[in-house]
């Protein structure tokens, strides 16, 4: 391919002397300042992904010429810059998040997918070279753009969610064993946000019997969970995805866990801003922690009490609406000891009788310690939705559907439901591929009688 008149291809030594500048002194400055944790996440970042970004490099600038080698400059760089900056991390402004924290990210995201890609591609490129089909090669090797296409789409995944309508229905069916159950799930239409807040509400009642006897009058609850404050998700951006989720005018609000980043972290008061809406629904907002809120425990805790969200840490609580009151239990996250405390938890506040009885839990995986029928449901997150897979195309399946991990949607054990969502946000690997967010209004529901 010729390259466009006056451009000319960067010098052949200069990017890879830029991978290896970034990858030996980012570890280093990142020791020397923040410690050897971040060092050590900074080290495995540039092994898992440089290599197979300078791989790649090479190949699409054969392809289409020095503007994708300038390109894979500009990216190198920016990647530097981003995780530079965690070193003593805030939140940035739009033109640093746009300009440098999200082309870098996007540059690690499409090293670490290059890694399984080469390996394929080696693969048959060897397999061909058996048969005698070196022809073959030549006619592939555009396939060496499918890598930059999916980060591409991801890009888009990342930035938006997707709006729902989720009908989840309690009772029926009562498996054995931790089982995936079918969910109803509707997008959801803006326009229609005046219409669906104009309905009539009925008076308060039991809640059981309320969900029995009025099925055109659901139990409306917006769950937030892993919002993670940061470049994917900075301050106005989660405030105003609040706003739209109470404009469903929602019964509760629920909050499960994971509010901040390193960003996050690093900037006091900014939680608070964000989460600022939420004082509008005085005592219907309850949240519980995550893992990441451990890690800034003090932020969490008074950005929610701020902004009148009640806070359970291994506790509970009784809130009241239209359809009668509901238990919430809320626990902390722990990682040792799990069984012990949740079974603490359920001795300190039993079941109520004629009472829905919620549970926030934020790890999905800890259900498994819940014994049999003693919620009717728990909410959760922490898994991003597995983050990479076939969701955007309307298939279940995620990296995480061989793991012990409830990925995402509804599963059901015993008569006890659980819900886990797909997230407000995300954090870790630096993309969502395939998976997208999720803001969602969630419609509980008794189940249909066996005909």
């Amino acid at each position: 391919m010729l390259p466009p008149v006056g451009l000319h291809a960067p010098p052949g030594w200069l990017l890879p002397s830029l991978a290896l500048v970034i990858g030996a002194a980012l570890p280093l400055y990142a020791w020397r300042v923040r410690g050897r944790v971040y060092a050590g996440f900074a080290g495995v970042v540039v092994l898992l992904s440089f290599p197979a970004a300078l791989l790649l490099a090479e190949h699409l600038q054969t392809l289409l010429g020095p503007l994708a080698g300038w390109g894979f400059v500009y990216a190198f760089g920016a990647a530097g810059v981003h995780h530079s900056g965690l070193v003593r991390a805030r939140l940035r402004r739009p033109l640093y998040r746009y300009a440098l924290s999200l082309p870098g990210m996007a540059l690690v995201a499409l090293g670490a997918l290059c890694v399984p890609y080469f390996a394929v591609r080696a693969l048959f490129w060897g397999l061909f070279e058996l048969l005698g089909a070196a022809g073959a090669q030549s006619a592939l090797r555009w396939l060496d753009l499918l890598p930059p296409l999916v980060i591409a789409l991801s890009l888009a995944t990342s930035l938006r969610l997707r709006r729902e309508i989720v009908r989840i229905e309690l009772g029926g069916a009562t498996p054995e064993v931790l089982t995936r159950l079918p969910l109803v799930r509707r997008r959801h239409r803006p326009r229609r946000a005046a219409r669906a807040r104009a309905r009539a509400r009925v008076a308060p009642r039991g809640a059981a019997a309320a969900l029995r006897d009025s099925p055109a009058r659901p139990l409306r609850i917006v769950q937030i969970t892993d919002p993670h404050l940061g470049p994917w998700q900075p301050l106005h951006r989660l405030r105003r995805r609040i706003e739209e989720l109470l404009g469903h005018n929602p019964d509760l609000v629920l909050l499960t866990g994971d509010f901040l980043t390193m960003e996050g972290n690093g900037t006091p008061g900014a939680l608070a801003q964000a989460l600022a809406p939420l004082a509008d629904a005085p005592g219907r907002c309850f949240a519980c922690l995550g893992n990441h809120d451990h890690e800034a425990l003090h932020e969490v805790e008074s950005a929610l009490a701020e902004c009148g969200v009640s806070l359970l840490v291994d506790d509970a609580a009784q809130a009241r609406t239209p359809l009668g009151p509901v238990q919430i239990l809320g626990a902390d996250f722990h990682r040792r000891g799990r069984s012990e405390r949740l079974a603490a938890l359920f001795a300190r506040f039993p079941r109520q009788a004629g009472r829905l009885r919620l549970l926030l839990l934020h790890d999905p995986m800890h259900f498994r310690d819940v014994p049999k029928n003693e919620v009717d449901l728990a909410l959760s997150g922490h898994t991003h939705g597995g983050q990479i897979g076939l969701v955007s195309l309307g298939f279940n399946w995620t990296v995480l559907s061989r793991s012990p991990w409830p990925d995402h949607g509804l599963f059901g054990h015993g008569a006890s439901r659980l819900y886990v969502h797909r997230g407000t946000g995300f954090y870790g690997f630096p993309l969502r591929i395939g998976v997208p967010g999720e803001a969602s209004l969630l419609e509980l529901v008794p189940a249909k009688p066996a005909e």
